[in-house]
């Protein structure tokens, strides 16, 4: 699994046959077993944090409750 957040400009991700354009805020997840592509949408330049997991395991874990 991969977590991208969209920090400045437009940032266009190819995920198999699926075109998807994100904007500062934004989050995908999704498997990376899925061919995929991602960029700025346009001339200006993107950032993004990309982070992974052991063994493409979940970026993200849920707090236990108290």
């Amino acid at each position: 699994m991969r977590w991208l957040v969209e920090g400045a400009n437009r940032l266009r991700l190819l995920l198999g046959e699926r075109s998807l354009l994100l904007t500062p805020g934004e989050v995908a997840e999704f498997d990376t077993h899925v061919p995929h592509w991602l960029g700025a949408d346009d001339d200006q330049p993107v950032e993004l944090l990309v982070i992974f997991g052991k063994q493409g395991e979940r970026a993200h874990l849920r707090a236990r409750p108290a």
